[in-house]
């Protein structure tokens, strides 16, 4: 198949996925166990179907496809990405992946490839953990890293856990545990993904070799002081959360820097309680979220903030709770997949660099217990997370051509 007739089968099924979203005309908005996330599902169930592939949907919310192989007992090769989006995202984080996954199935069945094993393409559900505030739900169920008191500890905004969304959505939340895949059934994943970042569109390159991700750890930290009022309550007789947590927030972006490496510490979200122009806080709610290659960057900043705290807190006479919601280690990703990626972009006169990812993914996840290994397509100016996100579709194509030489490998080795 022409790589024009590729283009236009991916540009197809984004240009569709793009009408489920909680926020036309303000980007994509597709969280997780919402009705949006059941039509994109839906869809997808339908295209996976139209290429031949076996459809199922787990306990979890995951959707995959199976393309058999002549002996499917043997460990399967996985490719996917996710459905999910934050709010206010863009068209292309995720499901891009998902459509150059199945989009490689369908030329696998096409050019009459009869794999050994079978080929598996996942649709993951909650890997930005925007709802929530935890990530990688769906991939780390499959992984038998999720169960029901995980699904009842974590809630959103709203105060609705995970497991009354799910119920909600149509599911079993008491059957989260089936969504375990059995130990060796599952060989390697491979996903694709717009690079959200700006090198490979800053340097023309068409195609990214993910050779490492970085660790993240995310927190909740809830300061607590007491409320008073903003006029008669002198300084030195306030104990204001909004103070103590604002002294350690301020710390935080330097830490990061002194690390360098490639460190990374944001502060994304901040609310005050009660939340009134003159009242002092009685508490104050913050997010912390780090990143780093290097793990020991990652954790010599958790104990700085939780030190900061201590002394912060012990200065207004209050105290704090430092929430947990998400730690993974750095992963390297497979050399030899990454190689056959390689080979692929010179058969094909495909410029490509390697780089490390500075944004978590499925990959993540996964990659901490099998081989695993990623595809980076060009962002437009490096843009993500934001309506303005934009991947030409021709470079998904040609990432679909590299992704099928590897699978084609991986399958009838």
């Amino acid at each position: 198949m022409a790589i024009e007739d590729i283009v236009g089968r991916i540009a197809g099924d984004l240009e569709h996925l793009k009408r489920y979203t909680a926020t036309p005309k303000a980007g994509c908005t597709r969280l997780p166990f919402t009705k949006e996330a059941r039509q994109a599902v839906d869809y997808l169930k339908t295209i996976m179907a139209e290429a031949g592939l076996e459809v199922k949907e787990d306990a979890a919310g995951n959707v995959f496809g199976t393309l058999a192989g002549s002996d499917p007992t043997l460990p399967c090769v996985m490719m996917g990405s996710h459905y999910d989006s934050v709010v206010h995202g863009g068209d292309y984080d995720g499901i891009a992946g998902v459509i150059c996954a199945v989009e490689t199935a369908r030329q696998l069945k096409e050019r009459g490839i009869q794999p050994k094993r079978n080929f598996v393409v996942a649709g993951f559900c909650d890997e930005e953990g925007m709802r929530f505030g935890t990530g990688y739900f769906g991939s780390g169920a499959m992984l038998g890293k999720r169960d029901v008191a995980y699904c009842k500890r974590f809630r959103d905004t709203d105060g609705i856990s995970i497991y009354e969304a799910m119920q909600a959505y149509g599911l079993d939340p008491n059957r989260i545990e089936e969504a375990a895949w059995p130990e060796g059934s599952i060989g390697c994943f491979i996903e694709a993904h717009i690079e959200q970042g700006p090198m490979l569109d800053a340097g023309n390159i068409e195609i990214g070799l993910v050779d490492c991700i970085v660790g993240i750890q995310r927190y909740m930290i809830t300061v607590n002081g007491r409320a008073d009022h903003a006029g008669t309550t002198p300084m030195d007789m306030r104990m204001d959360a909004v103070e103590a947590a604002t002294k350690v927030i301020s710390k935080i972006p330097d830490w990061a820097r002194e690390k360098a490496d490639g460190t990374v510490a944001t502060t994304g979200f901040i609310r005050t309680i009660p939340g009134g122009m003159n009242i002092v806080a009685e508490q104050c709610e913050f997010t912390v979220d780090i990143r780093s290659r290097n793990n020991d960057n990652i954790n010599d900043i958790v104990r700085r903030i939780s030190a900061a705290l201590d002394r912060e807190t012990e200065a207004i006479g209050g105290s704090y709770e430092m929430d947990n919601k998400l730690t993974i280690t750095p992963v390297n990703l497979s050399q030899g997949m990454l190689s056959v990626m390689e080979e692929s972009c010179k058969e094909h006169a495909f410029s490509y660099q390697y780089l490390p990812s500075g944004a978590g993914h499925d990959a993540l996840e996964i990659g901490q217990v099998l081989p695993t290994v990623m595809l980076f397509v060009p962002s437009k100016d490096g843009r993500s997370h934001c309506p303005v996100e934009f991947t030409r579709y021709s470079d998904l194509a040609k990432a679909a051509v590299v992704l099928l030489d590897l699978a084609e490998k991986l399958l009838t080795e």
